[in-house]
């Protein structure tokens, strides 16, 4: 919470984003407790299929009231198609699949540690990629250096109690 206070507050005109994003942590932490606790019980592959089914009968619900599922909507090149292939199958369903795996043997608290860190490898990425672009004030990184440190240290305490 440290962390983001000195983001938010050099970064103040982001409000809602932090709220979204605040919320958005609560929904996936909550989503990963619930993994947790059916990865004892069933298969990943059984508990995947049923949240991705529920996630497009949600959103297929959700663009069908608001008039958003139109038949411009299904219009795609062929590209597009393989490349939503591919995306849906290794970059969603195989990893959702392995990270409820993961969860038999890790805490949800672990893995939702390691995956809230996908914002920061993206950012480390494009300050190597594209460093004459960098617009990250110093505050920025001293936060992001709290969150990470935090992270590490709970690693290191969990490795020290075993």
């Amino acid at each position: 919470m440290l962390g983001l206070y000195i983001i938010y507050d050099v970064n103040g005109n982001f409000l809602y984003g932090i709220i979204l994003a605040l919320i958005a942590a609560f929904l996936s932490a909550s989503f990963s407790v619930i993994n947790g606790k059916f990865a004892g019980k069933y298969s990943s592959s059984y508990i995947s299929f049923y949240q991705i089914l529920g996630g497009i009968l949600f959103l297929s619900g959700y663009f069908f009231f608001t008039g958003k599922m139109t038949s411009d909507f299904f219009v795609l090149s062929s590209s597009d198609w393989i490349y939503l292939l591919i995306l849906g199958s290794v970059c969603t369903a195989y990893t959702f699949v392995a990270s409820i795996d993961v969860m038999k043997h890790l805490s949800p608290y672990t893995v939702m540690l390691t995956i809230n860190l996908e914002p920061v490898y993206g950012i480390i990425l494009a300050v190597l990629i594209f460093p004459e672009t960098e617009k990250m004030s110093v505050e920025f990184y001293i936060g992001a250096g709290i969150i990470l440190l935090t992270i590490l240290a709970n690693g290191y305490f969990k490795l020290s109690k075993k």
